[in-house]
């Protein structure tokens, strides 16, 4: 056998009994007489002792192994000597007295220390991958994905759901972001489209009877990228026939609730969840996203300011905008480059200017404004927003549109400067009530908000087409620490209604047939009241993980260019496998397809 036992599993109570083990060397100590390895695998890492005259054979293989050799040994457990344990080590009160060892494997030197969390340079760690996945932080996080997707299947099998797989390929539909196309040899000029979601397979499974669905689903979208996104991604994937929003949102609390218990005991998960609308989440927080921990809300003004002297509040509010803002917890000691810095901010996320109040420790107040306002004027704007005696008001005017995306990103600068949110804390909440409908600008048209298979509210039907902007929709999202986690919906489960919706969305009689025909044939042969979510997995475990970045828990991410440095990935292909599949390049493409190909060839010499 390679070994009888996992490193990280030896105890005290294994004492006196006769091993063999075979792992990582993580960490070699040559201490003249004796070599000390701390030999690691996925269990975790126990200290080996090579003693020169009890296994001098050993001692010379010790003596040429280097970090992340593989190496196997056979010894006797023993107890390390009082004062040696090391209580940072789960196998920290024993060792392994080596009596053979063989070198399985030579290893170069990594590009990076594995036995220590050090910064290294993302594209060098994506590259060497497999290298950065044996550091203990990456391979913990691998751990736990795994222990998040376990709890997952045990709680939604308990509950009667049951695991269907979707395709993969399937047809290209107008859902959001752009597709991944996938060219068919047999047909030429056809293509398959690879899954943004499986959301039509999943309400085409409630029609099929199966009632209680879930998948641990891989989803594709061709997307700027950014911390939380990835070209593919995997979620939660379920659906449930005769059910109301409450109970999905009932589910998913009880679900999340007990993940935390099980995977991050020690973080603080509130419960119940906060519940609020749309609008509400949009007017306390400038987002539909917010993060509960910061203890910041947005008050209006308005009403406050409207017979000022200060022109800048009345040309908004005669514009039909309002003057909103929010308190910064004692933010009076805020200096004016401080100052300027925020209302730079605030331009670049599209506002006219921004306005800031001091109200000093002493009672005084400091703002560049303040000669515009009378003194009750500013002690009745402080108290709108909750703020004392060494704090800052925040404020801007405009449509609203732009006050709540301009808001929300002066809130989230203000608290991550500040340490406004505890990263012991998971504050859920679920936003319910979005809009049913969008303006695209660009495309001068209206859009699905969720997307188009979102049910309206009943009474909300009747105005769709009267008032798309005011109609709600029965739509629904899982938010925590300022990041959406899940999104989902009660579904529309009859042919008129989507028909309908899709003629809103500006998708005449035969492009609705040729594009969504099996569903709106599917719901005449009496399709169920339905609905779903999708909790995103990657998101889910850096949340548990205390992750930034999705890629953190992801085995093998693509970088924020959608690439592959391990692989190579995307790359060319020769000309035979195109013709194949009936797909000539564009002179462009085939410019900078070999403009690409010269840097490749540049790398490889320059590492060689």
């Amino acid at each position: 056998m390679l070994r009888t036992h996992a490193a990280g599993t030896l105890r005290i109570e294994h004492a006196g009994e006769a091993v063999t083990l075979a792992g990582w060397v993580h960490r070699r100590r040559d201490h003249g007489g004796l070599i000390f390895v701390d030999l690691r695998d996925a269990s975790g890492l126990v200290q080996v002792v090579f003693h020169p005259e009890d296994a001098p054979e050993a001692f010379e293989a010790a003596s040429e192994v280097r970090s992340e050799y593989v190496l196997q040994v056979d010894g006797d457990v023993v107890a390390r000597q009082p004062g040696t344990e090391n209580p940072d080590l789960d196998t920290g009160a024993v060792e392994v007295a080596v009596r053979s060892a063989a070198i399985l494997n030579a290893a170069r030197t990594p590009p990076f220390p594995i036995n220590q969390e050090t910064n290294v340079d993302e594209a060098t760690r994506l590259r060497y991958r497999y290298l950065d996945l044996r550091r203990e932080r990456m391979a913990r996080n691998l751990v736990l994905r795994h222990r998040v997707i376990a709890y997952m299947r045990r709680f939604l099998n308990d509950r009667g759901f049951l695991e269907v797989e979707t395709p993969v390929l399937g047809l290209a539909t107008p859902e959001g972001a752009r597709d991944y196309l996938v060219p068919s040899r047999v047909h030429p000029g056809d293509f398959y489209a690879l899954p943004q979601s499986p959301q039509q397979w999943k309400q085409l499974l409630m029609v099929a009877g199966v009632e209680r669905y879930f998948q641990i689903a891989r989803c594709y979208r061709d997307e700027d990228l950014r911390a939380d996104r990835q070209p593919e991604f995997t979620q939660l994937d379920l659906e449930m026939s005769f059910v109301h929003e409450d109970d999905i949102l009932a589910l998913m609390e009880d679900l999340y609730a007990g993940l935390a218990a099980e995977v991050a005991p020690d973080l603080d998960t509130p419960s119940p969840f906060v519940r609020m609308t749309y609008a509400e989440s949009m007017e306390r927080y400038g987002s539909d996203k917010p993060d509960l921990r910061f203890g910041i809300e947005i008050s209006d003004l308005t009403d406050i300011v409207r017979d000022s002297e200060f022109m800048v509040f009345r040309r908004a509010i005669e514009a039909g905008g309002r003057v909103r803002g929010f308190a910064v917890p004692g933010g009076a000691d805020t200096p004016r480059r401080g100052a300027d810095a925020l209302e730079a901010l605030a331009k670049e996320s599209g506002a006219g200017g921004l306005v800031w109040i001091v109200y000093e420790e002493d009672g005084s107040v400091r703002s560049p404004v303040a000669r515009f306002f009378e003194e009750e004027t500013l002690a009745a704007l402080a108290e709108a927003c909750g703020a004392s005696n060494g704090d800052m008001l925040l404020i801007v005017a405009d449509q609203d549109a732009v006050s709540s995306r301009v808001l929300d990103v002066l809130m989230r600068r203000v608290a991550e400067d500040r340490d406004l949110a505890d990263p012991n804390v998971l504050a859920f909440a679920f936003i319910t009530e979005f809009p049913m409908f969008e303006w695209d600008a660009q495309g001068q048209r209206w859009s699905a908000m969720h997307h188009l298979f979102t049910a309206p509210f009943e009474e909300d039907v009747e105005r769709m087409e009267e008032d798309p902007a005011a109609a709600r929709s029965r739509a629904y999202d899982l938010v925590c620490n300022g990041q959406e986690i899940g999104s989902g919906s009660i579904r529309i489960h009859r042919r008129e209604l989507l028909s309908r919706v899709l003629r809103l969305l500006d998708l005449d009689e035969s492009e609705a047939e040729e594009r969504f025909g099996h569903m709106l044939e599917a719901f005449t042969f009496g399709a169920p009241p339905h609905g779903g979510i999708a909790p995103g997995l990657d998101r889910t475990v850096a949340l548990f993980a205390g992750e930034r970045d999705i890629r953190e828990v992801i085995a093998f991410p693509k970088t924020k260019s959608a690439t592959d440095p391990l692989t190579g990935a995307p790359a060319s292909v020769h000309g035979e496998q195109l013709a194949e599949v009936h797909i000539a390049l564009t002179p462009e493409a085939e410019a900078a397809q070999s403009q690409r190909d010269e840097g490749a060839r540049e790398e490889v010499t320059n590492d060689v």
